[in-house]
């Protein structure tokens, strides 16, 4: 290749580094300023497409190209090719690329795009809950107020004997991670774990309304056999002996949310749920 077709080729290279730099910095401001999907996914393709394209010029233009032809010789090399060998290799000390410009380029774009990716990962350690402690707890504190889907705050009174209401933590009514359902059932029939019976008020029972086997929302309550059902993969748990299962896939209860009564009588949270809610696998180690 001649002088001028190498400049041209390396220019070429250059650019394409180069818009991987813009690339990997417009990534960078569109995460920090409003972290819309379909630009984040755009800045990051042309960053990739712009070292695809820089690495593909290099190879096809810059790098020596063959053919070569290497005739078979004998395993052992006599001395005079060994030396000949290592006089050569000494001897050819030019870089692969002469010109510094594809090289600096280079590093430059990997380095603007590693710095760039640099901001999801900060903002999963440093902005909000993090995922294994968002897991493990819920919106449930001690004297949250437990309201309905219209965030009315709930009375023992609202739960009619056999009736089933989902409740959510006051202010959080979107909270999904947080549903909970109350049950009112006859007090002297319940067989609640040692210590649990103070959690309920007057035969209200709470549990958390996400199936410890696939996380689906267990909605279904059988009143005449005082069980709840998961419509997804029907898991059946026990409402008298803390929402143990008692048939399907789910092998864990459905944590039970100790609850009581304020000064205004309203249903309030007595703290969080003692387990992780949703599948089983979350447990506490």
């Amino acid at each position: 290749m001649n002088g001028r077709g190498r400049r041209t080729a390396e220019r070429l290279v250059a650019a394409a580094f180069a818009l991987t730099v813009l690339a990997a910095v417009s990534f960078a401001a569109v995460y920090v300023l409003g972290n819309q999907t379909q630009l984040l996914g755009l800045a990051l393709c042309l960053a990739f497409a712009g070292l695809a394209a820089g690495f593909a010029v290099w190879a096809a233009r810059l790098l020596p190209q063959g053919p070569y032809v290497e005739e078979r010789e004998a395993m052992i090399s006599p001395p005079e090719a060994r030396r000949a060998f290592t006089a050569e290799l000494d001897a050819d000390q030019e870089p692969v690329v002469r010109a510094a410009l594809p090289r600096r380029m280079l590093m430059l774009a990997l380095g603007t795009l590693g710095v760039a990716l640099v901001f999801p990962i900060r903002s999963l350690l440093f902005h909000g809950p993090t995922p294994w402690r968002a897991l493990r707890r819920t919106a449930w504190r001690d004297g949250v107020r437990l309201v309905n889907a219209d965030g009315a705050p709930l009375r023992p009174s609202d739960i009619a004997l056999g009736g089933i209401v989902t409740a959510f933590p006051e202010g959080r009514l979107k909270d999904d991670h947080a549903m909970t359902v109350l049950l009112r059932v006859n007090p002297a029939r319940l067989a609640l774990p040692r210590g649990r019976k103070a959690w309920t008020v007057d035969g209200v029972v709470a549990y958390s309304k996400i199936c410890t086997h696939a996380g689906c929302p267990v909605a279904l309550y059988v009143q005449t056999a005082e069980q709840l059902v998961c419509p997804c993969h029907q898991s059946v748990f026990d409402v008298l002996k803390g929402a143990s299962p008692v048939a399907g896939p789910a092998a864990r209860s459905l944590p039970q949310l100790p609850i009581g009564v304020n000064a205004e009588g309203v249903l309030v949270a007595r703290g969080d749920f003692p387990t992780p809610v949703g599948p089983g696998y979350w447990r506490s180690a």
